[in-house]
């Protein structure tokens, strides 16, 4: 990248707060607040779920949802679950929808310099299964809209799962076999 003329003494110029990158930094300044984003494009809607998911506290999920509603990033709404009481689930916004190129940008970053091997997760258009990548261009392309990506599981990744019972609730040793032992 390079500036404009009129830019190109640095020390002549500065646009302080005003930056749009440090007030996105502000916004996603902890790892919770972004997990907690990645959870709602996974379609996690659920305080309880967020905490579990993340891997985080429950203090740190609630401020994550706090700053995320302040900033118009989610919203939230009541259920009711029959005998318990009434309870929020949390959804992104239209603005929280327009972060999926950030947050696909860094899990592609993530995907190529700090993954060995192919990552446990990829982003595929769901009607063709092309890759969709984020890119810089002067292209008018048409943006593939969060409904219609798919994510898919990497087959290793699966296959060691699958060997460890999760998502199953049974563990079962890696070496027997899938029908268990004769």
């Amino acid at each position: 990248m390079r500036f404009e003329e009129r830019l190109g003494d640095r020390d002549a110029w500065s646009i302080g707060d005003g930056c749009s990158a440090a007030r996105v930094l502000d916004l996603l300044s902890t790892k919770t607040v972004f997990l907690v984003v990645r959870e709602c494009f996974y379609g996690t809607t659920r305080f309880d779920d967020f905490v579990a998911r993340t891997g985080t506290s429950a203090p740190a999920v609630s401020r994550a949802l706090k700053q995320l509603k302040a900033a118009g990033v989610v919203a939230s709404a009541l259920y009711r679950e029959p005998g318990s009481r009434a309870r929020e689930e949390y959804r992104l916004t239209e603005a929280g929808q327009d972060l999926l190129p950030v947050f696909l940008s860094l899990m592609q970053w993530g995907d190529t310099y700090l993954q060995e091997g192919r990552p446990p997760l990829s982003f595929v258009e769901a009607g063709t299964g092309r890759p969709v990548r984020v890119r810089v261009t002067a292209d008018a392309a048409p943006e593939t809209p969060c409904d219609d990506i798919e994510i898919r599981l990497n087959p290793a990744v699966a296959a060691r799962l699958a060997a460890s019972g999760a998502g199953t609730g049974e563990r079962r040793d890696p070496e027997e076999p899938a029908g268990g032992r004769p």
